[in-house]
């Protein structure tokens, strides 16, 4: 056989505006470059002390279990359903996008039986849309989003877990598109378990899932009748490889667990409440921008997400055109519409290291210029 010539990698460093990944930081990616240590190493003990000590920190909590999910934000989703969920438990999810379906599809692939509460996409729930619910039927387990990220809805969180709790039952939020650019405060807010994802505001490659979990979400755990369905995710077994014990489990990816601490230490250094204002700075700086050229955003201001905004495709215009435009005149990517949005909008990501002046003075220079 001909020996194939393959290139060295050269990938371009594309501008990224869409919905994750986010652009990474540069001192990230050289913290991925450091030696390799193993996985049970004291030096790498000693890094996991401080991964999870500085994920309490962005998470706002006290939580023992605060952990990075070996996988992706999916998989930190589905351990936040997978080790609370036995076959017949009645779980309640919200839902008013995309990923409140995948939480649906999710619950019920571990026997839930689910139950849904519906606002159309974009909308926000208020605490006595689950209160209606659960007065109906108590459920184990209420799962909401945070930030949806196929509509750009920020869901206000006060009210919600006391809600859940008066009725017996654990609260899961998923924060994948708000921790660490909007307000994430578990402790707080009294939220049970709580998922996100390194891609995106922690502008940290994908491959980790931060996964929060609070000491009555752990006596659930603990009190099963049955075995996790999951094996990899089971976190009565992971647990020991975070914890005091140190158990062999699974190979931990080594230079992901660099990368996360650096991107950590980066939000620590800026500080919560001035990442939160430059998020939001550079988000009114877009939506006024939009408006300007006529643009107007899907989710109406008070509940609009800053990380991450949907804008409605102008009649006529072919928006997955635009997109390749931006992307090969401007090197510039933001993402089309999912689900009841496909073709119909635009999603815009600032998120992390991506939400920068320049950057959204760019962007809208290229759209001013595209859209004529």
């Amino acid at each position: 056989m001909m020996e194939q010539p393959y290139a060295d990698l050269d990938t371009s460093a594309r501008i990224l505006l869409g919905p994750g990944p986010s652009t990474v930081h540069p001192r990230v990616l050289r913290a991925m470059a450091h030696p390799l240590v193993g996985h049970l190493d004291p030096q790498f003990i000693a890094l996991m002390n401080e991964v999870q000590e500085l994920l309490r920190t962005v998470f706002q909590t006290e939580n023992a279990l605060t952990i990075p999910v070996s996988g992706t934000g999916s998989a930190s989703m589905e351990a936040s359903l997978c080790n609370f969920v036995e076959p017949g438990d009645p779980v309640l999810i919200g839902v008013n996008g995309y990923f409140g379906e995948r939480l649906c599809d999710m619950a019920g692939r571990y026997g839930a039986e689910v139950r849904r509460v519906e606002r159309d996409w974009g909308e926000v729930f208020s605490p006595e849309d689950f209160e209606t619910a659960l007065v109906q039927k108590p459920a184990k387990l209420v799962a909401l989003v945070h930030a949806e990220t196929s509509t750009g809805a920020l869901q206000p969180m006060a009210g919600i877990a006391e809600v859940v709790h008066r009725h017996g039952g654990l609260l899961v939020m998923d924060c994948v598109t708000s921790l660490g650019g909007v307000e994430v405060a578990v402790d707080a807010w009294g939220v049970d378990v709580a998922y996100s994802g390194t891609q995106k505001c922690l502008s940290c490659p994908p491959g980790l899932g931060p996964l929060t979990v609070s000491p009555r979400a752990r006596e659930v755990l603990h009190g099963r009748g049955t075995k996790v369905a999951n094996w990899y995710l089971d976190l009565t077994m992971v647990e020991k490889y975070w914890g005091g014990e140190r158990t062999y489990h699974h190979t931990a990816p080594i230079s992901m667990n660099y990368a996360l601490r650096e991107a950590l230490r980066l939000v620590v250094e800026e500080g919560l409440e001035a990442r939160f204002q430059r998020h939001r700075a550079n988000a009114e700086m877009l939506w006024a921008g939009l408006e300007e050229m006529g643009l107007e955003p899907c989710v109406g201001l008070e509940h609009r997400l800053p990380s991450l905004t949907t804008v409605w495709v102008p009649e006529g215009v072919n928006e997955a055109a635009i997109r390749q435009q931006l992307l090969s005149e401007y090197n510039v990517e933001i993402a089309g519409g999912l689900g009841a949005y496909k073709g119909r909008a635009w999603r815009i990501g600032l998120m992390g290291y991506s939400s920068r002046r320049e950057n959204v003075l760019l962007l809208l220079s290229a759209l001013k210029a595209l859209l004529g």
